[in-house]
């Protein structure tokens, strides 16, 4: 068995220490090295995968409110009902009167006398009472129809409407006209004569579908359709309902042509409030 001197034992504990503290020093700078190169390449690699997260923050800014245009609303369709004051009447305006009648229009047929015993004249205005047509007749005034029949005229004053009755069956139920200022007469009368056309030579009018049912002087007031004026206009048109006339009771055009169909001379006319 070999053993080692005391002197060789000595170095080779020195070649130990040596050994080992340059082993640690290495290890020393290796880690130096290592904590130096990491951070940046850390660095690097964050900068480029994670953005760096920043802290929130927040603030009030002002800002314009913006200018507001409409844009054009289509609404869909409506109704209502609306109360709408009635206008005031102001009667139609009367053409000029003249010494000698004018002759009347070519569109308006002239009287006829086929059936009538009672004679149609264009006559002066004699200053009568503003009532009916002027007719020259050879009946006394007022005489009154006998009459069997189970027809009869009902006109309201009050509420302007005309009906007409054949045996307590209603036949026709018109509305109507009556006379300005009450003009028209209150009583139970009869259908004195029926005329196509009759003419109110006081104004210069026409008066279709004439039926006369009292004398008031020298002119008989009756039951017809609205005036025809010189011009072919129609007298009052619009008005009717409302108290217009000078005495007679009118009707509408197409009201007043069934009524003179319908009627017989000697029909009953009862007239009230």
């Amino acid at each position: 068995m070999t053993t080692n001197s005391p002197e060789t034992n000595h170095r080779n504990t020195r070649s130990l220490l040596f050994a080992l503290l340059i082993g640690a020093l290495m290890l020393i700078l290796t880690l130096c090295a290592a904590l130096t190169i990491t951070p940046s390449i850390a660095g690097t690699f964050v900068g480029v995968s994670s953005p760096t997260a920043r802290p929130l923050s927040w603030s009030v800014a002002e800002i314009a409110k913006p200018t507001y245009t409409p844009a054009l609303v289509v609404h869909p369709l409506s109704w209502s009902v609306a109360e709408i004051a009635k206008p005031t009447f102001t009667p139609y305006p009367l053409p000029a009167f003249t010494s000698t009648p004018e002759d009347p229009p070519t569109s308006i047929p002239s009287p006829t006398n086929t059936s009538s015993p009672l004679t149609m004249n264009i006559v002066e205005d004699s200053g009568g009472a503003a009532s009916g047509a002027q007719i020259y007749s050879s009946k006394p005034l007022n005489s009154v129809q006998s009459y069997s029949g189970g027809k009869y005229i009902l006109v309201s004053i009050s509420q302007q409407h005309l009906t007409a009755y054949e045996n307590d069956q209603v036949v026709y139920s018109f509305i109507a006209s009556t006379g300005m200022g009450n003009s028209t007469r209150i009583g139970t009368f009869s259908v004195l004569d029926k005329i196509p056309n009759a003419y109110g030579a006081t104004w210069n009018i026409w008066m279709p579908n004439w039926l006369g049912i009292y004398w008031a002087g020298s002119l008989e007031d009756g039951i017809h359709a609205l005036p025809i004026l010189p011009s072919g206009d129609r007298l009052w048109s619009g008005y009717l309902g409302t108290p217009i006339s000078f005495g007679c009771v009118v009707l509408g055009v197409d009201e007043s042509l069934q009524l003179y169909n319908w009627v017989d001379v000697g029909t009953p006319v009862v007239i009230k409030w």
